[in-house]
């Protein structure tokens, strides 16, 4: 199996990566600016060469964190269709195209769904991510001739890296607390789980479209400042209002606040195996 991997430096694409060699499968890299002569070139425009190879895996784009300026949302936007535009480009040039395209999406396509449960079969929600993930999806899916899916990923948790980068030391500091009212559904899954999913739908020849990367039971805020803080053995008494989020982080706090209770209902009922089922188990490997 050749698998090209645009992202492959970041956080899942490097564990995608690692897992994908440790089957025997042979990866080729996605980069801007390419630093050996088995990395290809992706440059956001431009028809990507993905000749020859069987699958691709593409995962590049802009990082949501930060302060949600103009700016920032267009480079947003523009990264995700813009980068996936080369990806379907590359196909349709190539002599010898890929099999598949498993392209990254993400679940704020669902909006805050508040306590209502959404699965793959549920429509599309209002907000500026729910947006950047239509017009994404919509890009993925001119690929012809080809089977895709769009790896609709959670909130990720991992170590040393993604958001919990930033999240751990505050509890480990004895500092976390939960996010607004708490009641917010999180929809996470661990790094493990988002590769190897990933990599599941690369295999499974009966996958197609929309798949929701989550753990099986999301959990709210609450529960989540509450299972963490157990997994570092520090209280977690400083809550963060709503307000202070949105003084602070501008934008950018609705992606915190935004309640998504979704399901992983195509998963569950493919067969996919987790590595990590549940937010305690998940939790505990990253604090170890």
């Amino acid at each position: 199996m050749r698998l090209g991997i645009t992202g492959a430096s970041g956080f899942i694409g490097r564990r995608a990566a690692e897992m994908a060699r440790a089957r025997g499968w042979e990866i080729v890299p996605f980069s801007r600016t390419p630093r050996d002569a088995a990395t290809r070139k992706f440059v956001p425009g431009e028809p990507a060469d993905v000749d020859g190879l069987d699958a691709v895996l593409h995962l590049a784009g802009e990082s949501v964190l930060g302060l949600w300026t103009a700016k920032k949302r267009a480079r947003i936007m523009d990264s995700r269709v813009l980068g996936t535009r080369s990806i379907v480009d590359g196909f349709a040039r190539a002599k010898h195209p890929p099999r598949v395209l498993v392209s990254g999406s993400a679940i704020g396509y669902y909006g805050d769904t508040g306590d209502r449960e959404v699965d793959e079969s549920s429509p599309p929600g209002a907000g500026f991510l729910a947006e950047v993930c239509r017009a994404w999806e919509t890009e993925a899916e001119k690929v012809r001739d080809a089977r895709v899916v769009l790896l609709r990923i959670g909130f990720v948790l991992g170590r040393g890296d993604g958001a919990m980068k930033l999240v751990l030391p505050v509890f480990r500091a004895g500092l976390g607390g939960r996010l607004g009212s708490g009641k917010q559904w999180m929809s996470c899954v661990h790094v493990d789980d988002v590769a190897g999913m990933a990599l599941w739908a690369v295999e499974n020849e009966s996958l197609r479209g929309p798949v929701n990367s989550v753990l099986p039971h999301p959990v709210t805020n609450a529960d989540f400042t509450r299972t963490l803080a157990r997994a570092v053995h520090r209280p977690a008494i400083f809550p963060v209002p709503s307000f202070v989020l949105r003084l602070v982080l501008g934008r950018m706090a609705s992606m915190l606040l935004s309640s998504l209770r979704v399901r992983p209902a195509v998963a569950e009922n493919s067969g996919y195996r987790y590595e990590f089922k549940d937010i305690t188990a998940a939790l505990d490997r990253i604090v170890r």
